[in-house]
């Protein structure tokens, strides 16, 4: 058996590529590494709160690469590409319009950040190579480690560093979202990577706990729903499988009295009786006022016309701040693919692993924008980065 390779991976595609996996290892398992140590009083808050500046860091080189690569052959312009640069080119000239007009310049910050970071997901994603044996390694030795971190340090099931009181910085330890969107990105390429039925069910099994403990619910979701995406894709036998999936969902339901009194009290449970969350009670409410919004000014929507932080925490948020024209170009962007990637995967007879993952994040994708997560997630990035990766692996593999 192999051991583990002494240094990080560096995909076997072409030029430039080991940075853009440093950059994925720095970004997701880095995040969650920094945050760990900082919320356990290991070291004071030296880089802020991290995702920034290794983003803007990372950006620069990432995008001399994606050029390079595409010069020389190693990378084709993909129509992935091409919606995904047109939307940040649309993106772009709105915040510039709005800075002209002086609009909130918090949101204007926040959707300045957010550019870089779907230009760093999209690249970085973009260039993975999931065919790489160390980089299958040491990402499932990364999530693995992740997972211990949630299961040593969860008080009262629940795993928030911030409560212990050790952080010499606490402000700056991230929140349960944060900790949650590294997790989920991670597990996602762990399992697409997964070369067997059994490891992607041990990855299954530490996953769910540890999205649970991280009371994170919308990510925690997320993974309940790729379980059966993700296995119906690569069942030889769909129906057979989906009728055993229907059947354990049933007999789980039906003990779900037991099942729970057996669960950690925590906020993950709120998801049976929503009314009883005050965080859904809240994204309601800032969702009615988003569709306010729209109903007021439903061709251009009013850029920033809330406070920082309190926007629709759904896809009305690309309504409201990019105009109907923004949401549906977004709305687009990403169901088309799925629809693509996930009738490849059920009625096609390829199984490629960067296929596999374009589904995995795209669903994932446009279930956390219908739910939880704004227009600028770097999700999109991520997600649009994997299909085109899968449409030229399509090609050229």
């Amino acid at each position: 058996m192999n051991s583990l390779p002494l240094s990080l991976p560096v995909a076997r595609t072409g030029a430039g590529t080991g940075w853009a996996v440093l950059a994925y290892f720095l970004l997701f398992p880095g995040f969650f590494a920094y945050h760990s140590l900082l919320g356990l009083g290991q070291i004071r808050a030296f880089l802020g709160g991290y995702f920034a500046p290794i983003a803007f860091v990372f950006a620069p080189g990432l995008l001399a690469i994606y050029l390079h690569r595409l010069r020389r052959g190693d990378e084709r312009f993909t129509t992935a590409d091409a919606g995904f640069w047109a939307f940040q080119l649309f993106f772009s000239l709105v915040v510039c319009v709005q800075t002209l007009a002086d609009a909130n310049p918090g949101v204007l910050a926040n959707h300045s950040f957010a550019l870089v970071y779907l230009l760093d997901t999209f690249i970085i994603f973009k260039c993975l190579d999931l065919r790489s044996d160390s980089l299958r390694r040491w990402n499932l030795l990364a999530v693995m480690a992740m997972s211990a971190t949630v299961f040593a340090f969860a008080v009262d099931g629940v795993f928030y560093l911030g409560a212990l009181g050790a952080a010499k910085d606490p402000e700056a330890v991230a929140t349960y979202q944060g900790f949650s969107r590294s997790y989920l990105a991670a597990i996602t390429v762990a399992i697409a990577a997964a070369r067997s039925l059994p490891e992607r069910w041990l990855l299954y099994a530490i996953g769910l706990p540890s999205l649970y403990l991280n009371a994170a619910r919308s990510e925690f979701v997320a993974l309940i729903v790729l379980l059966p995406l993700v296995e119906l894709a690569l069942a030889r036998h769909k129906l057979a499988l989906l009728a055993c999936m229907s059947a354990a969902a049933l007999l789980l339901w039906s003990q779900r009295e037991d099942l729970l009194a057996l669960l950690p009290q925590n906020r993950m449970l709120e998801l049976l009786d929503l009314s009883q969350s005050t965080s859904a009670n809240l994204r309601h409410q800032l969702a009615e006022q988003a569709w306010q919004t729209i109903r007021a000014h439903p061709w251009l929507g009013d850029y920033g016309s809330y406070q920082v932080g309190y926007y629709a925490h759904n896809i009305y948020s690309a309504w409201v701040d990019l105009g109907l024209f923004g949401f549906v170009f977004l709305l687009l962007l990403i169901a088309l693919p799925a629809l693509h990637a996930g009738a490849a995967l059920h009625l096609g007879r390829r199984r490629s692993p960067f296929l596999l993952q374009a589904w995995a994040f795209l669903a994932s994708t446009l279930l956390l924008l219908f739910t939880s997560h704004y227009f600028a997630d770097m999700l999109i990035g991520v997600s649009l980065g994997a299909y085109a990766r899968a449409l030229m692996e399509d090609t050229h593999g």
